[in-house]
C-alpha cells in the first residue's frame, strides 16, 4: 500500500489557485506586448514591466513537485520592489537597472573542479535545460513574496563542474562594473563585488535553483538578470543576483553582507522565526502584495527538504541565522 506523506508547505489541490487562471493571466500579459516568437523564444514586453523592459518569452514546463500555500505575488509588484544595491540602496531601482546588459554574458566556473570553463549564458541554459518552480521568497527585512521562477537545479551545474575531493564551498560573484551600475560608483564604502557562498552540499540540495526567468519570461534586470540564485529556505540576501563566477574552494567564503555586519547577515542565514534579527523580530512576515502579516515558518516552510543538511550541527538555532 502506497502512503503519500503531505509535505509541510503543500496544500490541498482544491485550495490552490487554478492553473487555468494563472496561465490565462500570463497569456493576457504576453499577448498585450508580444512582438514576435521564434520557436521557444520570442521577444515580449510584459504588461506591467518597467519602462524599456523587453524580455524573451521562455516556455518552461512547471515542475509540479514545487507548489505554494499562498497565491503568487503579482508580477508588477515583484518588478517594482527590489533590493539590488549595485543600482542603489532603495527599493525602486527598476528604472535604473534597465542599463544592465544581460547579453552577451559570460559565466566562469573555476577553482577545485575537474572541468573549469567560461561559458556563454545562453549556451549554459541550452546545456542545462529549464523548468518552472513556484517558490516562497523571504527577505531578512521580514517581508515575503512568492515567485514562479524559471531555471535549473544548481546540482546540474555542480555536476558539470566536477568538484574535486577538497571542494567544500562554492563562492559566487556578481558583476562589478561601475560604468553600468551607478550604485557601485556612488557607494564606494561597500565591499564590491557582491559575494555569496554555500556549501557544496547545500548547492546540491534539490531546492537550490539557478534562475534565468520568471513569470514566463527571461528574468528582469532588476531581479538579477541574466542568472541569479533562488534559495527558498534562506533569507533573500543569500540569493545572489547577476552571477558571473562560481569558484569551488576549500575555504568558507566571506559574503558581502557578512563583511559589513556579520551579526546581522551571517553565512548560514536560514529562515528561523525563533531567532530575531538584532533590530526586529522574525516571528512574522509581511506578505508584500497584501500587507498581511503571517507567521514565519522554520526554514521558510521547507524544513522537510533541508533540515538534514544541518542535523549534525550542535547549535542549530545559532547556525540558522547568525
Amino acid at each position: 500500500m502506497l502512503i503519500k506523506k503531505k509535505r509541510s508547505w503543500e496544500i490541498a489541490e482544491r485550495e490552490a489557485t487554478p492553473e487555468g487562471v494563472y496561465m490565462n493571466r500570463r497569456q493576457i500579459m504576453a499577448g498585450a506586448g508580444a512582438i514576435g516568437l521564434a520557436g521557444a523564444l520570442g521577444t515580449v514586453r510584459g504588461a506591467f514591466a518597467a519602462p524599456g523592459d523587453e524580455r524573451l518569452a521562455m516556455n518552461a514546463v512547471r515542475n509540479e513537485a514545487f507548489q505554494l500555500d499562498r497565491e503568487l505575488t503579482p508580477e508588477d509588484v515583484n518588478l517594482n520592489y527590489n533590493n539590488f544595491y549595485e543600482f542603489g540602496s532603495h527599493k525602486e531601482i527598476a528604472k535604473d537597472a534597465q542599463v544592465l546588459e544581460a547579453r552577451p554574458w559570460q559565466v566562469t566556473i573555476d577553482g577545485l573542479v575537474d572541468n573549469p570553463t567560461t561559458i556563454d549564458i545562453d549556451d549554459l541554459i541550452s546545456k542545462m535545460g529549464i523548468e518552472e518552480r513556484l517558490y516562497r521568497h523571504r527577505c531578512v527585512e521580514a517581508w515575503s513574496m512568492t515567485v514562479p521562477w524559471i531555471g535549473f537545479p544548481f546540482a546540474k551545474l555542480v555536476e558539470m563542474a566536477g568538484p574535486q575531493a577538497g571542494a567544500k564551498y562554492i563562492r559566487m560573484e556578481t558583476f562589478n562594473d561601475p560604468s553600468v551600475a551607478r550604485g557601485i560608483k556612488t557607494q564606494p564604502w561597500y565591499p564590491w563585488p557582491y559575494i555569496e557562498g554555500l556549501t557544496v552540499e547545500e548547492a546540491q540540495n534539490d531546492l537550490a535553483f539557478l534562475v534565468v526567468g520568471a513569470y514566463g519570461k527571461q528574468v528582469a534586470d532588476q531581479m538579477g538578470a541574466p542568472l541569479r540564485l533562488a534559495l527558498p529556505w534562506k533569507y533573500g540576501f543569500k540569493s545572489i543576483k547577476s552571477i558571473v563566477k562560481f569558484t569551488f574552494t576549500n575555504e568558507r567564503p566571506i559574503s558581502f553582507w557578512e563583511q559589513l555586519q556579520a551579526r546581522e547577515y551571517a553565512f548560514w542565514a536560514n529562515v528561523n522565526p525563533k531567532v530575531p534579527h538584532p533590530r526586529w523580530t522574525q516571528a512574522t512576515e509581511r506578505v508584500l502584495h497584501t500587507g498581511e502579516r503571517v507567521p514565519t515558518l522554520l526554514f521558510n516552510g521547507y524544513e522537510e527538504q533541508v533540515a538534514s543538511l544541518y542535523a549534525d550541527k550542535q547549535d542549530l538555532g545559532d547556525l540558522l541565522y547568525r
